[in-house]
């Protein structure tokens, strides 16, 4: 019960934001960076914990761009992956990967000066730009789920004696 408490007081104190900073509604947030998360956490600073949830999807997919156009020291399974790519896929994510890497440049300079303006137009330029960023990773993903797929069945129909 306490839980939904905290989270509709979340809610509520976001909207309030929103609606004085023009930033998306909470649930389009939510719903791409998963934000529920913040209601956990007691804070002066609510923009600032949102961006802090924000940037943890967004790392987690540097790192995975990273590992598909880098896989030197990559799990094997990333191997498999490489191989399926085409070279419009691997452009892609070299877009994908300079936005991402973007971000986090952004919220170094935004940690170390930090201001309410540049946390607004940070959490709106990440919103807008992962829309497109979401369409792009569709495309590569369902090349990535193609390949991974063709795999599996040359495995399948190997040696049978």
């Amino acid at each position: 019960m306490e839980q939904e408490k905290s989270l509709e007081t979340l809610k509520k104190e976001y909207a309030v934001l929103a609606r004085k900073h023009k930033l998306p509604t909470f649930d389009a947030l939510n719903r791409d960076f998963e934000i529920e998360k913040v209601y956990e956490r007691e804070t002066d600073y609510l923009l600032r914990e949102i961006r802090k949830v924000i940037m943890d999807k967004v790392l987690g997919y540097l790192r995975f761009t990273e590992l598909l156009l880098n896989p030197t020291n990559a799990p094997l399974f990333f191997f498999g992956l490489v191989r399926s790519m085409g070279m419009d896929d691997k452009k892609t994510l070299e877009k994908i990967y300079a936005r991402l890497g973007e971000f986090e440049i952004d919220v170094i300079d935004l940690d170390n000066d930090y201001s309410w303006e540049n946390e607004v137009k940070f959490v709106n330029k990440v919103f807008k730009e992962w829309q497109d960023i979401k369409s792009d990773l569709k495309g590569v993903v369902g090349s990535l789920r193609s390949g991974w797929n063709q795999k599996i069945e040359k495995k399948d129909k190997g040696y049978a004696g």
